[in-house]
């Protein structure tokens, strides 16, 4: 049974699926019809996605900062509506330094938006009660990118592609505008108390060894999966499946998602956060050995998927639970938005990095090596957990005698 503060969360978590459909999942579902009906080469058109997640890393500190000052419904929705307003020009382009130009924006809009800003704004108002409301916005967020693909096509095929991307334009600023303006006012109830951040807390965070080693950890799991998921299909196709199995196979990265995101759900209050973090990298580099495997034995695939899904999808969870429960919520907007670089920056030079290491060495070298940096996240992990400052100036929430 869900608890009154679950419950408060399912106006966010139906805004943040739409928006992660409309906003992010758009791109990839679209891809290939943008390539039919504009012209330009495929490598041109994903350019403009890399330079939008590269803008919303760089601008997340930026959005953090105006949340920890709390402008955090400001931030969510004005990201909302600035990524629809953009929708709406995209139809207009005839350049392609105008597609680069709307996506470049949508990446601002993605960075004020999407998880980052919102785990922000519900850890910033709830603190210690955090975890379960991130874990049911995600839980649904995981079926962002399975509205998004059907829906793209259908209605690019019934309607044109311009009539689509309006079409999400409207559902983001009329359905996810107010649903997230609704579900931060249900939050108000289960509000803990933050103690006035100190001057320069954040820089005395950000130069603590814990949140280099978190920097790394998130990075590593950033990388790994951009490099895997962007070349999934030919990896797979390479290791004999047929071309339907390996689209069966990738289908299923975001329902396993869910999976394990329920799984933590239903263990909430009997295993840490840490003990979670752990399995979830533990199961990622499972999946790497497993989809080496899968040469092997076709079957192994869908153990890839089962490990690999579960394993990232608990990692949205982890990554702003572990830096309030190591660093705290003083300055958390700027400390989290920080942090979203060096995750964001990997997601978006992983397939990059995969393409050039597999023209030279072959897509095993890509898995192994993935597998590699996975592990490098597990041990930087660890030593955040036991780096951790015990310096109550670092955890703000004020005591019931304070």
């Amino acid at each position: 049974m869900l608890t009154g503060l679950q419950r408060a969360a399912f106006p966010l978590a139906i805004a943040q699926t739409l928006t992660w459909a409309s906003l992010y999942y758009s791109f990839p579902a679209l891809l290939p019809t943008w390539q039919a009906a504009l012209g330009w080469s495929k490598s041109e058109l994903s350019g403009a996605f890399t330079l939008a997640l590269v803008v919303s890393a760089i601008a997340a500190p930026l959005a953090g900062s105006l949340i920890d000052r709390g402008y955090g419904r400001a931030v969510l929705a004005g990201g909302m509506m600035l990524g629809a307003l953009l929708l709406v020009a995209l139809p207009e382009v005839s350049e392609v330094w105008h597609f680069y130009l709307i996506w470049a924006g949508i990446g601002l809009a993605m960075s004020a938006s999407l998880y980052e800003a919102c785990f922000t704004v519900i850890t910033r108002v709830i603190g210690s009660q955090a975890r379960q409301v991130i874990t049911v916005v995600t839980l649904l967020g995981g079926f962002a990118g399975t509205l998004a693909f059907p829906a793209a096509h259908l209605m690019a095929e019934a309607f044109g592609w311009q009539a689509a991307v309006r079409v999400f334009a409207a559902v983001v600023l009329f359905i996810s505008v107010p649903f997230a303006i609704f579900g931060l006012g249900c939050l108000r109830p289960f509000t803990e108390t933050l103690e006035p951040a100190k001057p320069g807390t954040s820089g005395k965070i950000m130069a603590h060894p814990t949140f280099w080693m978190l920097g790394v950890a998130f990075c590593a799991i950033g990388l790994a999966h951009g490099a895997i998921l962007t070349h999934l299909l030919f990896i797979l196709q390479e290791s004999g499946l047929s071309v339907w199995l390996a689209v069966v196979v990738v289908s299923m990265i975001g329902p396993m998602q869910v999976v394990g995101r329920v799984f933590m759900m239903l263990t909430a209050g009997r295993v840490s956060t840490f003990g979670v973090a752990v399995a979830c990298y533990t199961l990622m580099i499972m999946a790497t050995a497993a989809l080496l495997a899968t040469r092997f034995n076709i079957w192994m695939a869908f153990v890839f998927v089962a490990f690999h899904g579960a394993g990232y999808g608990v990692a949205s969870i982890v990554r702003p639970v572990m830096t309030a429960e190591l660093l705290g919520r003083q300055s958390f907007g700027a400390v989290f938005g920080m942090l979203a670089i060096p995750f964001m920056m990997g997601f978006a030079l992983g397939p990059t990095a995969a393409a050039v290491v597999s023209e030279l060495a072959g897509y095993n070298t890509v898995i192994a090596g993935a597998g590699v940096i996975l592990a490098g996240g597990l041990i930087a992990i660890i030593a955040a957990r036991r780096m951790a400052p015990t310096n109550t100036d670092f955890h703000g929430i004020r005591s019931a005698e304070g």
